[in-house]
């Protein structure tokens, strides 16, 4: 097949993915927009284009390969595709959406190979796995995921004020220091940063790390950092709230400034990632 005609061949199932899957693309795109455990979503696409734009090699240049496969992931996935819009399985809303998508992803992964070959998988594979995070998380999921940032993120604030000399007193997701009671709540689980935290770390272990143990390393410091933000957020709201001003529980610092913490857990991922990169050389390891 020429370069051309795979082109072709892969715009013709991209368009036909469009139109079989577009409520379920429009409904994912909603999540996105609507919910803050899956804003990450919306940064997927362009960054899994992008990696794909930037690889350095090309597997056009070579026969496609293994095109059966594909094949069979297209059948799979417009089988799924047809599960999911006559709701065969009865699952909930969010669980049918996130099969639904699944079975998207894994079309476009399909087409790639009918079109290119297993080459373009091979060359490509980490922009073609982090499409898999396009797939929105179900209800349960992100119930679990919240709930362990709330408890984890309550655990790591009480060693914050232990350490500073506070009493405090836990119980679950309550905590209590003097003159003021704390629930940390959904809200304070800051589910949307934790996940960005996440990917941007996946990126920057893909982008600046070749060995897989410097690259496991530090997506793993991902979630702990997260809670660490998390837990910091809180004790410096409640500090400031019970030493300087009642107005700091309220106020812009408390509903806005997420952002801050945020900016210092990716500074400390960058920081890390530097350490990581030491004892090769910035030039060595970058892809």
């Amino acid at each position: 097949m020429k370069q051309r005609s795979r082109h072709l061949v892969f715009f013709i199932l991209l368009l036909v993915s469009v139109v079989v899957w577009i409520r379920p693309l429009a409904a994912n795109l909603r999540l996105a927009l609507l919910s803050d455990a899956h804003t990450y979503i919306l940064l997927i696409l362009p960054i899994s284009i992008t990696l794909i734009y930037l690889e350095k090699n090309d597997p056009l240049e070579e026969p496609a390969r293994g095109r059966i496969w594909g094949g069979v992931l297209l059948g799979v996935a417009l089988l799924l595709r047809v599960v999911t819009a006559m709701d065969i399985w009865q699952q909930s809303p969010s669980d049918n959406l996130s099969l639904s998508v699944g079975a998207l992803v894994f079309f476009w992964i399909g087409s790639t190979i009918v079109a290119f070959g297993l080459r373009a998988v091979k060359t490509n594979l980490f922009p073609i796995c982090f499409l898999l995070l396009f797939i929105p998380l179900p209800d349960d999921a992100v119930t679990w995921l919240t709930s362990l940032l709330q408890r984890q993120s309550a655990w790591a604030s009480t060693i914050l004020f232990r350490a500073v000399g506070v009493p405090i007193a836990r119980d679950g997701v309550m905590l209590s220091i003097p003159g003021l009671n704390i629930e940390v709540a959904t809200e304070c689980s800051s589910i949307r940063s934790s996940t960005m935290v996440v990917v941007t770390t996946l990126l920057l272990a893909q982008l600046f790390l070749k060995s897989w143990w410097r690259k496991f390393l530090l997506v793993a410091t991902s979630l702990p950092v997260s809670v660490a933000k998390n837990a910091l957020r809180i004790f410096v709201i409640a500090e400031l709230g019970t030493r300087v001003d009642r107005g700091y529980l309220n106020g812009w610092l408390h509903h806005q400034g997420g952002f801050i913490y945020l900016g210092l857990a990716l500074l400390f991922e960058v920081f890390l990632l530097l350490i990581l990169r030491w004892n090769r050389g910035w030039r060595s390891e970058c892809l």
